[in-house]
């Protein structure tokens, strides 16, 4: 297969442009700034000779998009939405004008599409919400408009022959540098991994090489369409989260952290307590409806794994 990627340099692309290369299929990777031979230069937003690269792929895996892990200011919330709005809008135009559209679109989205909930975990058809949230900072509305917005531009574009899926992603748990597993490992490592503003949210994420499954499953399974949910079926909360993944390196002890310890240290680290404090629980209900088996359903044993890579 050909498969072009828009935003293939961050850390899941780099997942994806490995696992997919060493299958053997043909990855090109649309960049702002190409280092290497099988980048391509795009701007997300206008069309260009990058598009001959698209025209007669087999598949588009769109996962262009600014980092999440910032502050929210107004400028970053602006440079989140835009980079996606306009980089999943570009992508359809692309396709739309191709004259051999590819037969499948994979378009990145979110998780946090979904509403914050201590209850049971949302699947496809439950828990987005066209609001505020109910409980949670009305600052939080702004990434669920985002993730909605992002996810329109894909609904509504013009390719009848294209199949088209969301892939609403939970955290990418993956030994690589910079990743979230690594930055939890290292606080963890400093003592500091214990539960923040007493735990109970829920954290919903995927390990590395399920999420590697996943994707090579949608590529040919014609029958899914629309959003999916790339979670590990069995979030967990995240005092449990962060115990489980001390256990498995070995840390005994997690200091906790109150809520205005989050937003000191999410301010000191330039990031949003969003990431800290939302409860995000979500169920993989067409992954496992289309027959998807999970090699990593359970945190215990994926974290033990990682932990493992780590090491290497």
């Amino acid at each position: 297969m050909r498969i072009v990627m828009p935003g293939g340099t961050g850390q899941i692309g780099r997942i994806l442009d490995r696992a997919l290369t060493a299958d053997g299929h043909e990855v090109l990777v649309l960049s702002r700034r190409p280092r290497r031979d099988q980048e391509i230069h795009w701007d997300g937003r206008s069309l260009g000779r990058w598009t001959d690269a698209l025209d007669g792929a087999d598949a588009v895996v769109n996962l262009a998009g600014r980092n999440v892990d910032c502050r929210p200011t107004e400028q970053n919330l602006r440079d989140m939405r835009e980079s996606r709005v306009h980089s999943t809008r570009t992508v359809g135009r692309a396709i739309a004008g191709a004259r051999r559209p590819p037969r499948v679109w994979l378009q990145m989205s979110t998780a946090t599409i979904y509403s914050h909930t201590y209850g049971a975990p949302h699947d496809e058809d439950t828990g987005v919400i066209g609001g505020g949230e109910p409980g949670a900072p009305r600052a939080w509305d702004h990434s669920v408009r985002i993730a909605r917005d992002w996810e329109r531009e894909q609904r509504d574009a013009a390719t009848p022959h294209t199949r088209r899926v969301a892939l609403r992603c939970a955290a990418v748990m993956s030994p690589d540098a910079g990743g979230t597993f690594d930055r939890l490992l290292r606080l963890a490592r400093t003592g500091l991994g214990g539960p923040v503003d007493g735990g109970t949210q829920y954290v919903s994420w995927i390990h590395d090489h399920d999420l590697v499954r996943a994707v090579r499953f949608l590529l040919h399974r014609e029958d899914v369409t629309g959003p999916v949910n790339l979670a590990a079926p069995t979030p967990v909360a995240q005092r449990v989260f962060m115990q489980t993944l001390r256990r498995a390196a070995g840390i005994p002890v997690g200091l906790p952290a109150t809520r205005w310890m989050a937003r000191a240290g999410a301010f000191a680290l330039r990031t949003d307590t969003e990431l800290l404090l939302k409860s995000r629980a979500v169920a993989p209900g067409r992954l496992l409806a289309a027959g998807f088996g999970f090699e990593h359903p359970h945190w215990s044993a994926a974290a033990a794994d990682l932990v493992r890579r780590a090491r290497r």
